[in-house]
């Protein structure tokens, strides 16, 4: 066996990790990644059991984003977490996974302001800490629409809303998965609070970076009191990421206040997007990921265009815990053991990433052994 290409050698990055209470059998983590095929009443199925389970190799599979409620809705096919169908068809899915010797958390979401009347209770607006319209189109079921202009929640709903990820998080219990991660990251409604680009309050929610952090901080012990405290729960953070809006006008000591006061919680991981999503992983002036890793007590998630050199790399240096791969996933079901052997990955059409049946979702080849 050739050591040199297991990376063996050189890295413990194919060697398992303890996760709080569970034993994952390596440090590749599967990103969520929306694919839209959810059936209907936004719950999963057979195909989505399938898919899933194909992937359960990865030391942990992280969830597509979920929504904690319809409010919470902002693409059209994305799968819920908070009707007992929906908890049904997610039971499908972890059943399947765990029949591999996999291990699953549910990525919980909430989109604010990244959403469309035609995807909200009621034809209603789309809710967000203030009135400000986010740049994109919406992916609605009519095709891409741009998105409205928001309507700023009242403070008496923000409680309202972090009963929701309580709801959604006791519903992923019942569903059989082995733990939650809190979505609050690429300008979802979470970070639409903490970015002061997004969040121009006048109450308790805004205005300082004590107020702007509040909700986040309420949903994190709403969620870690379901689920007997943190450590099957984690959370996503993309501190300079601009995604649909600009960033933080200074985000260090946002992220870094925020990393320190979720440690309280006992948070298992904080899977963080290192950079511009999908794009640049270029520090910006003043902040350092390594720095944050340092603020924080769990386990740190390093994600954003990561390869296998770059994976070996991040482990060989103690860059991070644990490594996340997005995309690769998607045509690749055995992408563990391709970066295990350094086989050629296959590269997906984007065509089919999002909608559709099982064409380029499960019908991708594993290698053969």
């Amino acid at each position: 066996m050739d050591m040199q290409a297991t990376g063996k050698a050189e890295t413990d990055l194919f060697s398992p990790v303890n996760l709080g209470p569970i034993t994952l059998a390596n440090r590749i983590v599967m990103a969520p990644l929306t694919r839209s095929r959810a059936g209907l009443g936004d719950t999963p199925r057979a195909l989505n059991a399938e898919y899933y389970a194909q992937r359960a190799t990865a030391g942990l599979i992280i969830s597509e984003a979920t929504q904690i409620s319809q409010q919470g809705k902002g693409y059209a096919y994305t799968p819920g977490i908070y009707t007992d169908e929906q908890v049904a068809g997610w039971k499908l899915v972890t059943d399947a996974v765990h029949a591999k010797g996999g291990h699953m958390f549910a990525q919980l979401w909430h989109v604010g302001r990244i959403s469309h009347n035609d995807l909200q209770p009621g034809g209603g607006l789309p809710v967000a800490p203030s009135a400000i319209r986010p740049e994109g189109q919406a992916f609605t079921e009519e095709g891409f629409k741009p998105h409205p202009t928001p309507r700023a929640l009242e403070t008496d709903e923000i409680a309202g809303i972090v009963a929701d990820y309580a709801h959604a998080a006791a519903c992923a219990r019942r569903a059989g998965f082995d733990g939650v991660e809190i979505h609050s990251a690429n300008q979802y409604l979470l970070e639409q609070f903490i970015r002061d680009s997004s969040n121009i309050r006048t109450d308790r929610y805004g205005g300082s970076i004590e107020n702007r952090l509040r909700i986040v901080l309420e949903v994190a012990e709403a969620v870690t009191a379901v689920w007997g405290g943190g450590e099957r729960v984690g959370i996503r953070l993309s501190p300079t990421s601009p995604g649909l809006g600009p960033n933080d006008s200074n985000p260090w000591p946002v992220y870094s206040a925020l990393v320190e006061q979720l440690n309280r919680f006992g948070l298992v991981y904080a899977h963080v997007i290192e950079g511009k999503t999908q794009g640049s992983r270029a520090e910006l002036p003043g902040f350092s990921f390594q720095q944050l890793r340092s603020l924080f007590r769990g386990l740190y998630i390093a994600n954003n265009g990561f390869d296998r050199e770059m994976a070996l790399r991040a482990r060989r240096e103690n860059l991070a815990d644990l490594v996340c791969f997005g995309r690769p996933f998607i045509g690749n079901p055995d992408l563990v053991e391709r970066l295990r052997r350094n086989a050629p990955l296959a590269t997906p059409a984007k065509e089919t990433w999002y909608g559709g049946d099982a064409k380029g979702y499960t019908d991708w080849p594993t290698m053969v052994a």
